[in-house]
């Protein structure tokens, strides 16, 4: 019987090559501060990736008011296979009382690193290209119990047509079930009703267990999650990763106190390939078609404001700076006036005070006068 052409052996070369040269992963964590960002991160990962920020460091940020993005990098091993991670947070997002565009420096990082990627593209050498692409980004919603609230359903919405967003509910052992139940299903019907993009698992029609596991990961999003690098004892006596109360201990495996091996999979041990390439040929090709639509070929990107759909935008803005300069300068003329009148008050009870201080200094001579009058008229007598 025939062995055939080889065909059948193109996987198992492709497994060689992908082994020999790694892989690489781009994550990026967005949320409020507190939210458990760090801590999920360096259980995900199952070492120290992200260095928790102390309430100092918090402080100082929020009186900063400005969101920064910080990129952490890790080599990470496990059994032969390597991959670099890239770890993108996002500090001081959400934390200030004025939160408005507070978005906008998530937004334009993950737009620069398509830009930059389709730049290294359309150079002659791109042997080197640097890739910052964002694969997956968790954004954490805080386990309030009650609503979602408008600032993450603004830069969800802006979000889901960039990356591929997953929305996790994070510190859910600070929920009761039920509780949790209900803000699950509060959380996936305003996704639902805002048009929010999240990630969905592909179904494979042909494998009835792969579909089922996608069915079953999708149904239970936002993904409520522990995060915790901590070895706590179980009252049975395991030792496993979670946080010790005195009801008991919430494991962070679990599956029936949070999600997060249901995360984990999601992200690293079944659909890693699916985000990549979701990201490749959905996110970034529709960046790619949206900049070739509005630009030739090598020419640089347009900029916010000579784009034609911020014209308007513009313009409004200018006017609004006009009314509120017209608004101030007609305040400042009044207080000018103000100012000129309370000058002459002023200057005139000054000079009614010289009036007086000059009628006094005459009595005063006047009596002296009088006084040396008396004075002389004793003296003769």
């Amino acid at each position: 019987m025939s062995d055939g052409i080889g065909i059948a052996n193109l996987p198992n070369q492709r497994h060689k090559i992908v082994n020999s040269k790694g892989s690489y992963f781009t994550i990026m964590v967005c949320g409020e501060s507190g939210s458990g960002k760090t801590t999920l991160i360096n259980t995900l990962f199952a070492t120290e990736i992200c260095a928790p920020r102390n309430y100092r460091q918090r402080f100082a940020k929020q009186m900063d008011k400005t969101t920064e993005v910080e990129i952490l990098k890790a080599d990470l091993e496990e059994r032969g296979f390597n991959i670099k991670l890239t770890v993108i947070d996002t500090p001081g997002f959400g934390d200030y009382v004025n939160n408005k565009d507070s978005w906008s420096p998530i937004v334009d990082f993950i737009d620069d690193q398509h830009e930059s990627y389709m730049r290294q593209e359309q150079q002659p050498h791109r042997s080197d290209k640097q890739d910052l692409r964002i694969h997956a980004c968790l954004y954490f919603l805080k386990p309030s119990g009650l609503t979602v609230k408008p600032l993450d359903v603004e830069i969800m919405k802006r979000l889901g047509t960039r990356v591929n967003l997953i929305p996790v509910i994070a510190k859910a052992d600070t929920m009761t079930p039920e509780d949790l139940a209900n803000f699950k299903i509060r959380v996936r019907a305003v996704i639902e009703a805002q048009g929010i993009k999240v990630y969905v698992p592909p179904i494979d029609s042909e494998d009835q267990n792969a579909a089922d596991h996608a069915r079953s990961m999708h149904s239970v999003m936002p993904f409520s999650i522990i995060g915790s690098t901590d070895d706590v004892t179980t009252p049975d006596g395991r030792v496993v990763k979670g946080r010790e109360y005195l009801w008991g201990v919430a494991e962070v495996e679990n599956e029936d106190h949070c999600d997060f091996k249901k995360l984990r999979s999601l992200l690293i041990r079944t659909y890693l390939l699916d985000l990549k390439t979701s990201t490749e040929e959905n996110h970034y090709e529709a960046y790619r078609l949206a900049q070739m639509e509005t630009r030739k070929f090598g020419e640089p990107k347009v900029k916010k404001l000579d784009n034609p759909k911020y014209k308007d935008e513009e313009e409004q803005l200018r006017k609004r700076f006009t009314e509120q300069v017209k608004l101030e300068e007609a305040r400042f003329r009044q207080w000018e006036q103000h100012l000129i009148a309370e000058r002459d008050r002023l200057n005139k009870d000054l000079e009614n005070a010289h009036t007086s201080i000059k009628a006094l200094e005459g009595e005063l001579d006047q009596l002296a006068a009088y006084h040396r009058q008396g004075s002389g008229t004793v003296g003769r007598r």
